[in-house]
C-alpha cells in the first residue's frame, strides 16, 4: 500500500502543529494568555483549521491503516474554528493545544519514519 501523497500532508500537518508551538513561545504559553490575547486564540486557531483541512486530504485508506488519532474529531474541531467565528472556547482549545497538537505531531513524525524506512 503506497502512501506517498500522504507524506506531504503529514509534514504540512507538522509545519502547523510547530506554528501553534512558536505561538505558544511569542506570547507566553497559558491558559490566561490564551484568553486575553487575541493574536494568540487567532493564530492557534487558524492552524488548528488548516490540520483539520489537511484531514480531508488524506487517503481513506490511510486514515484506516493509521487509525491511532481521532481523524473525524480533528476535522470536527476545524468545523468549529472555521464557523463559530470567534467564539472557539478557550478552554478546549487550551486542551487542544497543551495535549491534542503535541500528540498528532508525534502521531505524524512517528508514521513519516515508519513510511520512509519502508520506502513509500
Amino acid at each position: 500500500m503506497k502512501f506517498n501523497r500522504n507524506l506531504g500532508i503529514l509534514k504540512k500537518m507538522i509545519k502547523y502543529c510547530d506554528e501553534i508551538d512558536d505561538a505558544g513561545n511569542d506570547y507566553g504559553k497559558s491558559l490566561e494568555v490564551l484568553e486575553n490575547k487575541s493574536g494568540y486564540k487567532n493564530s492557534t486557531s487558524m492552524c488548528i483549521l488548516q490540520i483539520g483541512e489537511l484531514t480531508t486530504h488524506l487517503t481513506e485508506d490511510f486514515k484506516n491503516t493509521y487509525n491511532k488519532v481521532p481523524w473525524q474529531d480533528i476535522k470536527k474541531m476545524r468545523n468549529i474554528a472555521a464557523h463559530n467565528y470567534g467564539e472557539f472556547d478557550t478552554k478546549r482549545l487550551w486542551d487542544s493545544i497543551i495535549y491534542d497538537i503535541p500528540a498528532l505531531r508525534e502521531y505524524c513524525e512517528k508514521i513519516i519514519e515508519q513510511l520512509s524506512s519502508k520506502g513509500e
